[in-house]
């Protein structure tokens, strides 16, 4: 057997996944808001600035009295408040403006999420010590060492711990705190916040404004679809 007849299709196969498939691992949104220290965190920091991407499978840094928003391309708003770190841990597209699998870990930091067009099984939020489920919600997510804080502001979500006791918020205002003493994970639900993400809004300009993504600026490009059969994903 010709070796080279069965080397042709791999050695195709991997140089058209050197460009189409590059791009459809990069852009998933844009930045909208930066204000003072964000980077996109790798081998190296990378400065980020309204209109960059936002990148597939990336991390993101606010610094000290920094803040940044990003607009995904479903029209998903998330918010960073001052030393926030958040991984986009899956990305995967349903279509140009609609993801059919979304994965979005809060580290640590304040954030606020608001849901776009994806359906709303799409998105699975996680804290260290949380899963979140939406539906059609904006959300106030505080993570801190051994404590999250999960605040409804519209919608509906089920706030779940590791060990899969869950709360269900359904009003504005509801709340789940989840706390670990000792190695043990608790969860309570109350509709008296002990903290919202309103404190940052107020500190910083248009952080809590909700944009549509084909409005998020003039320069934005459309989203690539994401099907990866080609690259075998």
């Amino acid at each position: 057997m010709n070796l080279r007849f069965w080397l042709f299709p791999i050695l195709l196969s991997a140089a058209l996944c050197a460009g189409p498939c590059a791009l459809a691992q990069t852009r998933v949104g844009e930045a909208v808001v930066i204000q003072n220290e964000v980077v996109r965190v790798a081998a190296t920091t990378t400065p980020i600035n309204i209109g960059d991407s936002m990148l597939r499978d990336e991390t993101v840094r606010t610094g000290a009295d920094s803040a940044a928003r990003f607009v995904m391309a479903d029209s998903t708003n998330l918010s960073l408040g001052p030393s926030a770190t958040l991984k986009l841990d899956r990305t995967v597209f349903n279509g140009e403006h609609s993801y059919r699998d979304v994965a979005i870990r809060m580290t640590t930091g304040a954030f606020r999420f608001v849901t776009g067009h994806s359906d709303k099984t799409a998105y699975k939020i996680t804290t260290p010590l949380a899963t979140i489920g939406v539906r059609g919600t904006t959300l106030d997510i505080l993570s801190q060492r051994g404590r999250s804080v999960v605040v409804l502001q519209d919608g509906a979500a089920s706030v779940c711990t590791t060990r899969s006791r869950c709360v269900q918020l359904t009003q504005p205002g509801d709340t789940a705190i989840v706390t670990s003493t000792g190695g043990k994970v608790s969860i309570t639900k109350s509709n008296t916040p002990p903290w919202t993400f309103a404190a940052n809004c107020a500190a910083s300009a248009g952080l809590c404004a909700v944009n549509q993504y084909a409005g998020a600026s003039p320069t934005i490009t459309p989203a690539v679809h994401d099907d990866g059969m080609l690259c075998g994903r």
